[in-house]
C-alpha cells in the first residue's frame, strides 16, 4: 500500500464528486426559470440513490468475481462492502475502500448525465425509480465489462469483464461506460417521453448563462480527478492523463467556437461551455494512450463534431433537451474510436493506432466495445422507460409542464419575487404597515 497513491485517489474521488453539483449548475442554467430546481434535483437525487445502491450491491455487481461470460460480477461477494475494511484488502497500491469511493462517484455522475435529455417533462418520482433500475441493470454490468480487470478487485484468480479482458479495448476513464452509456440512454428516454410542449417552434433559451459557465468550470476542474485519478496513483500515468485532459479540452473549446463563428457569425458563451464538455468527454477514454499533440487533434475535432451533432435533433425530430446525445454520445464515440487512430506506443498504454503503424487491430476493438455498450444501453433503457411510462407514468402532464415543473413537483421556485426585493418581513405585516401610513 502506498500512502501517496492513496491520498491522490481520495482527492480525485472528491474532485469527481464535485462534478455532479457542477453538472447541476451546467444543466440548471440551460433550462427555463420554471424548471431549474427540478433539473438540479435530478442530479442531486443521483448522489443519494446511486451511493446507497453502490454500497449495498452495486460495487459487487461491478467488481465482484465474474459470474460467467464477463457480463456481471457476483452481487453477494462484496454485499454491503463486506470484507473490504481490512488493511490487507487493497486494489493496486491503495485500500479497497479508496477504490470503492472513487468508482462510486463515476456511477453517480453517469446517471445524472442522462437527465439532461429529458429536462422539463419527467416526473421526479419516476426519475428516482428509473435511477434505481437503470443503475442496477445497465450501469453496474457495463462497469464490470469495462473496468473490472482479471485478478484485481475480486482476488488474484478472479475474472473480470469481457471488454477489458477479452476484447482488449481501451477505455481509460469511461468513454464507453460513462459517456456512450449515458448518451444512448438519453436518446432512448427522449424517444420514450416525446417532445416538450411547444418544441421546436417555441424558443427554449438558457435562463442563466453564468450558471452554465460556472458548471462547465466545475466540471473541468473535477475532471482532472476523473481522468488523472484513473491512474490509481501519483505517477507518470496520472501526469500524462492530466496534460492530455487540459490539451484536448482547450482545443475542443476553440473548435466549437470556430464552428459557431463561421456557421452562425457569433461565438457564444454557451458554445464555449459546451465545447469544454465535449473535449472532456472525448479525451476521457484516450487519456492514457495518445500524445499531447494527439490530444489536441482529438479535442479540436470533438468540438467540431459535437457542435455539428447538436443540430441533428432538429433534423431527425427527437427532443434531446440539453444535448446529451450531441455531446456525450457523439463525443464518447469519437474519443473511443480515436484511440484506434491516434494511439501511440510511446504512451503509457503502449499501443499503436492506425496512424502510428498499428493497422486496424486496435480500431476494430474500440468499435466493437463502443457499439456494444451503445446497443445494450439504448435497448435496455427503452424497455425500462416504456415500463415506467406504462405503470406509474414517466411523462409529466401537459398542464403541469406548461405551468412549471418546479412548482408542481417540488412546490418551490428558484427565483421567488414575492418577498418584494428581499424583505424579511412577513407579507401580512408589511401590508398592515403600509396601510397605517395612509392618511385618514
Amino acid at each position: 500500500m502506498d500512502t501517496g497513491d492513496t491520498a491522490w485517489v481520495l482527492t480525485s474521488a472528491a474532485l469527481v464528486l464535485l462534478m455532479t453539483p457542477g453538472l447541476a449548475f451546467f444543466y440548471g442554467g440551460m433550462v427555463r426559470t420554471k424548471s431549474v430546481l427540478n433539473m438540479m434535483m435530478m442530479s442531486f437525487s443521483s448522489l443519494g440513490i446511486v451511493t446507497v445502491l453502490w454500497v449495498i450491491y452495486g460495487y459487487s455487481l461491478a467488481f465482484g468475481d465474474d459470474l460467467g461470460g464477463g457480463l456481471v460480477g457476483d452481487p453477494s461477494q462484496f454485499f454491503g462492502l463486506t470484507g473490504l475494511m481490512s488493511e490487507d484488502s487493497i486494489v493496486a497500491t491503495i485500500p479497497s475502500l479508496a477504490f470503492v469511493g472513487f468508482q462510486a462517484v463515476f456511477a453517480i455522475i453517469t446517471v445524472a448525465l442522462i437527465s439532461g435529455a429529458i429536462a422539463d417533462r419527467a416526473k421526479f418520482g419516476a426519475w428516482c425509480v428509473f435511477t434505481v433500475v437503470w443503475a442496477t441493470i445497465v450501469y453496474f454490468p457495463v462497469a464490470h465489462w469495462v473496468f473490472a480487470f482479471d485478478g484485481t478487485t475480486a482476488g488474484e484468480d478472479s475474472v473480470g469483464g469481457w471488454i477489458a479482458n477479452k476484447l482488449l479495448a481501451i477505455d481509460f476513464a469511461g468513454g464507453t461506460a460513462v459517456h456512450i452509456n449515458a448518451g444512448a440512454a438519453g436518446l432512448a428516454l427522449a424517444l420514450v417521453l416525446g417532445k416538450r410542449v411547444g418544441w421546436p417552434k417555441e424558443p427554449f433559451r438558457p435562463h442563466n448563462l453564468p450558471f452554465v459557465m460556472l458548471g462547465a468550470g466545475l466540471l473541468w476542474f473535477g475532471w482532472f480527478g476523473f481522468n488523472a485519478g484513473s491512474a490509481l496513483g501519483a505517477n507518470t500515468l496520472a501526469a500524462v492523463a492530466w496534460v492530455n485532459t487540459i490539451a484536448a479540452t482547450a482545443a475542443a473549446l476553440i473548435g466549437w467556437l470556430l464552428v459557431e463563428r463561421f456557421r452562425d457569425g457569433h461565438p457564444t458563451s454557451l458554445g464555449a461551455a459546451s465545447g469544454v464538455v465535449a473535449g472532456l468527454v472525448a479525451i476521457t477514454p484516450a487519456a492514457s494512450s495518445v500524445s499531447p499533440i494527439g490530444s489536441v487533434i482529438i479535442g479540436v475535432l470533438a468540438g467540431v463534431f459535437c457542435a455539428l451533432a447538436v443540430g441533428l435533433k432538429y433534423k431527425l425530430g427527437y427532443d434531446d433537451s440539453l444535448d446529451v446525445v450531441g455531446v456525450h454520445l457523439i463525443g464518447g464515440l469519437w474519443g473511443t474510436l480515436a484511440i484506434g487512430l491516434f494511439a501511440t506506443s510511446t504512451s503509457p498504454a503502449g499501443v499503436d493506432g492506425l496512424f502510428f503503424g498499428g493497422g486496424i487491430d486496435q480500431l476494430w476493438r474500440q468499435a466493437v466495445g463502443a457499439f456494444a455498450v451503445l446497443a445494450y444501453s439504448f435497448i435496455l433503457t427503452l424497455i425500462i422507460g416504456f415500463a415506467i411510462q406504462k405503470t406509474i407514468g414517466f411523462r409529466l402532464d401537459e398542464e403541469s409542464e406548461v405551468e412549471g415543473i418546479d412548482g408542481r413537483e417540488h412546490a418551490e421556485s428558484a427565483y421567488d419575487s414575492s418577498t418584494g426585493g428581499g424583505s424579511t418581513r412577513p407579507v401580512v405585516a408589511a401590508k398592515k404597515t403600509a396601510e397605517s401610513e395612509v392618511p385618514a
